[in-house]
């Protein structure tokens, strides 16, 4: 398949309360902005950046995120993820990220956006102590193209598989073909536009935290459609169908809202990207 376009590797290590980066190393299109450090938890926030713009026929990225015991880390993208035509070849990204004991992990990047005859491939593979915390959510929109047409690209696909103690507990497969599949129809979109996924995984998901978490599910049902699942692990995950990227947003960032207050007694990070 060629070489990596872009490449990114990032350790991450607790020094003394406070996450640094123990190593870090980028080339090609694929950067990675200095850390942001928006209170005094020592949580570091980092925001990754494509100086390219998009992707294009035929690009390969690769990321290596580890994080040590204790480490606790933001990673967000600067905007949303934009896949271009690609005639000849797809679009293709992998990342591999590792938290050790304790860790912590809010994975946050911006919306996909496939534009016509797009052909994008993402996986994903977490690999965790049964100890640390992953928080990750997607975004999928209906995509862009010159006449405004809706689901003109050829094919989105995203694999999330999460590893705990080395066994694999969650497959999450999801592969968009608007031209075999009738995406708007039962089944899929069922009239929606938009499509979000969230996985949270934590020692602390209780049957009285999903209880909770259902008020705000039930505040968010006008504009959306919402499901929520619970993992073969202390965890879930939850689909969002709505017409409009902000209301998953904002359904995202409340239920984050909740993790962060009642867990760690903290309050999650404002990502500003304007």
């Amino acid at each position: 398949m060629g070489e990596w376009t872009g490449v990114l590797h990032l350790n991450a290590e607790n020094r003394k309360g406070k996450t640094v980066a123990k190593n870090v190393y980028f080339q090609g299109a694929l950067k990675v902005m200095r850390p942001i450090y928006h209170d005094d938890s020592g949580r570091a926030c980092y925001y990754l950046l494509n100086p390219g713009g998009g992707y294009l026929d035929g690009d390969r990225y690769q990321m290596k995120i580890t994080l040590a015991d204790n480490a606790k880390l933001t990673l967000t993208t600067q905007g949303a993820t934009k896949v271009y035509k690609t005639p000849k070849s797809f679009a293709y990204q992998e990342s591999e990220i590792m938290l050790k004991a304790g860790s912590y992990l809010e994975y946050f990047p911006d919306p996909l956006i496939a534009y016509q005859h797009a052909h994008y491939k993402q996986k994903n593979i977490f690999r965790m102590d049964h100890t640390a915390t992953l928080i990750y959510s997607d975004i999928i929109t209906p995509g862009w193209s010159p006449q405004g047409e809706r689901f003109s690209y050829k094919t989105v696909q995203l694999l999330n598989e999460i590893y705990m103690d080395d066994e694999l507990v969650v497959y999450d497969h999801l592969r968009l073909n608007p031209a075999s599949q009738n995406l708007g129809g039962l089944g899929f979109l069922e009239g929606f536009t938009h499509l979000g996924s969230m996985i949270v995984v934590d020692s602390q998901v209780n049957n009285s935290f999903l209880d909770r978490l259902y008020t705000i599910i039930e505040k968010n049902t006008l504009d959306s459609k919402v499901g929520l699942s619970l993992l073969p692990v202390p965890g879930f995950t939850i689909r969002v169908l709505s017409n409009s990227t902000q209301v998953i947003e904002k359904i995202f960032s409340e239920m984050n809202h909740m993790i962060s207050q009642e867990w760690f007694q903290s309050k999650p990070f404002f990502l500003r990207k304007y």
